[in-house]
């Protein structure tokens, strides 16, 4: 099931670099998009949830782990993707949703959260303890970090023995930016020292020997590095292999790892080819996926007001407006400036975090009436030139409005797919 993942390593030691994308969303049609391109292509599906998305206690998604698995699953046997195919991640598994509780009440929070994503049936697990909690510093020393990682280590494992499962396979480090990208305009990321990649990997290594888990972490297959790639609000910063040049020099001294990248959306093809062949064999994604499932949302709603006289001027725009002015709370102090330029931002800025109110009742009841509205339709050709050219290929024939969302954000994977895929 996870072999695609455990020969990461060898395949860039061996010379022939390979890569998995690590889908990180928790959207129906992304994770059908996604399981449709892997039913497609054969490849592995790399699908991964978060800690605050999902967890013991529900998340912002309302889904504990079993839950998710359980959508997954439903998702993968309507489009027909084999099971083994799939491999399920929890990402940043640790104390950073309840960080603002005393670090013992954290952790057992994060242990629970373990508990419930390991018995669930995830097998990648990102070990992520470097957030301060209550009267901590903000970020923490890397021996600390180990000492908790290792917890929660001991806990995945004991799980998994417990229940006769799998053992899990390992991420370590964390040198990521906010989740969900920066805030500002950024012109330029410093990729993660040597040094400092090294100093996370002894140092993890040493903790787990010292605690009887040694066994445990011949089972890290990757390690959290910053390449050097980032987006803001309105612009992405593309990897640059020679800034990155001795970091990469690092993986000589690891052969039984890889590097993962976080925030790789947007890259585009050539950069992530690049990553891939540098030993950045994990590329996650989540906003830009989100972002093409808006901008095709958002074209259609365009399309259907065009084409229906009694359909209205753009009510799916104008729903998704109301409810992010109702509760800013999941943008407001990301986005910043007079309030014409927030309200672009709240609709197209590359960090998307309009993703976080596709749940919200009123969105769905705004999303079903549009696919309602266009489900059979045909569409006339200028109409998908004049709002989104590239769907043109769905005109003049009834139309099925979730197809062709679907496909746009299949697009983005296939981008994805053909930088992991060897080029030797």
């Amino acid at each position: 099931m996870s072999a695609a993942l455990t020969q990461l390593a060898a395949l860039y030691h061996g010379g022939t670099p390979q890569g998995v994308t690590s889908v990180c969303s928790a959207h129906p049609l992304v994770l059908r998009a996604a399981l449709r391109h892997g039913h497609q292509t054969g490849a592995t599906v790399l699908i991964e949830a978060t800690c605050n998305q999902v967890n013991h206690r529900g998340g912002y998604t309302g889904m504990r782990p079993a839950d998710f698995v359980a959508l997954v699953h439903d998702l993968a046997a309507q489009e027909g993707c084999a099971r083994e195919n799939i491999v399920l991640g929890g990402d940043h598994l640790g104390p950073n949703p309840w960080r603002k509780q005393p670090v013992e009440a954290a952790m057992g929070e994060a242990e629970a959260m373990m508990k419930a994503y390991v018995s669930a049936g995830f097998r990648k697990i990102h070990l992520d303890a470097s957030m301060g909690c209550a009267g901590e510093p903000l970020g923490l020393d890397d021996e600390t970090t180990a000492n908790r990682a290792a917890q929660l280590a001991r806990v995945a494992e004991e799980t998994a023995r417990r229940q006769g499962l799998e053992p899990p396979i390992y991420i370590i480090g964390t040198e990521v930016p906010p989740p969900g990208g920066a805030d500002h305009l950024i012109s330029e990321i410093v990729p993660t020292s040597p040094d400092a990649a090294r100093k996370t990997f002894a140092v993890h290594r040493e903790t787990f020997a010292r605690l009887g888990l040694s066994e445990a972490f011949e089972r890290v297959i990757g390690l959290v590095v910053q390449p050097g790639v980032e987006f803001g609000n309105q612009n992405v910063v593309a990897y640059q292999p020679t800034a990155a040049r001795d970091l990469v020099g690092i993986l000589k001294e690891t052969p039984s790892v890889v590097f993962e990248a976080h925030s790789t959306d947007y890259q585009g093809a050539e950069p992530l080819r690049q990553l891939v062949q540098d030993g950045f064999a994990i590329l996650k994604v989540g906003p830009e996926l989100t972002f093409v499932l808006r901008e095709a949302f958002y074209a259609l709603d365009l399309i259907a007001s065009d084409l229906l006289p009694d359909y209205g001027n753009r009510p799916l725009f104008c729903a998704m407006e109301e409810l992010m002015l109702e509760a800013p709370g999941y943008w407001e102090s990301h986005y910043h400036g007079d309030y014409a330029e927030q309200r672009v931002l709240r609709h197209y800025s590359l960090s998307d975090r309009l993703r976080y109110y596709w749940t919200d009742p009123k969105a769905q009841a705004a999303v079903s009436r549009l696919i309602e509205a266009l489900r059979g339709q045909s569409v006339p050709q200028p109409l998908f030139w004049q709002h989104m050219p590239a769907g043109s290929r769905f005109s003049n024939a009834p139309l099925d409005p979730e197809d062709l969302v679907i496909w746009r954000v299949m697009e983005c994977l296939k981008t994805y797919h053909g930088a992991c895929v060897s080029h030797h």
